[in-house]
């Protein structure tokens, strides 16, 4: 059934995006590999977990957890093209696995916080989960669709707004600097 879910939402981003990605798997201990797929345009780099959605994710605690109920996720980053991202496929890996390993469940405005730079030089040490533009994947019943979540690299003054203000001051400080959240060396929101 997992594999069954990787290869549909595979067949889904391949339609949606047009191009066939580069592939990177990274192992965690315990845990069913996860793969980081980049696909490359003309005007973004995309990078999307595929692994995060084989289970639903559940509350850690819950011994009766229904294996085929419950939400399912992957993450998704866009960047601009033409700067390297040392290390980001491992970093994304590491938050796909969030939900196996502590039962960390993703959704829309979740902040998580990875304490290390999300690539190698890089200012921004946490992501903003949002509904990415390319969409849902529909599964077959009873199944919920996995809801592909844009993370966007934000810094650690940033998360500290989202904590104090919440996600929608922090996108409103973006709209209104005109930051370009896209870009691997952009400029920090303010508050």
């Amino acid at each position: 059934m997992s594999d069954n879910v990787t290869d549909t939402v595979g067949k889904h981003l391949h339609e949606a995006i047009g191009v066939e990605p580069q592939r990177a798997s990274v192992t965690f201990l315990g845990v069913e590999p996860i793969d980081v797929l980049r696909f490359g345009t003309d005007d973004q780099v995309i990078y999307v977990t595929s692994g995060c959605a084989r289970h639903p994710m559940t509350d850690p605690t819950d011994l009766h957890a229904d294996p085929v109920l419950g939400p399912r996720a992957e993450l998704v980053v866009r960047m601009r093209p033409g700067t390297p991202l040392p290390g980001l496929h491992k970093r994304m890996a590491a938050l796909a696995a969030a939900p196996a390993v502590e039962g960390l469940i993703l959704g829309p405005d979740s902040l998580i916080d990875l304490g290390e730079p999300l690539w190698d030089g890089s200012i921004c040490t946490a992501v903003l989960l949002a509904p990415d533009d390319l969409g849902a994947v529909a599964l077959p019943d009873p199944m919920e669709p996995v809801t592909l979540l844009r993370a966007v690299p934000i810094t650690a003054n940033e998360a500290a707004w989202v904590r104090l203000k919440g996600a929608d001051a922090l996108r409103e400080a973006w709209a209104e600097a005109g930051i370009d959240v896209t870009a691997p060396k952009r400029a920090t929101a303010n508050p």
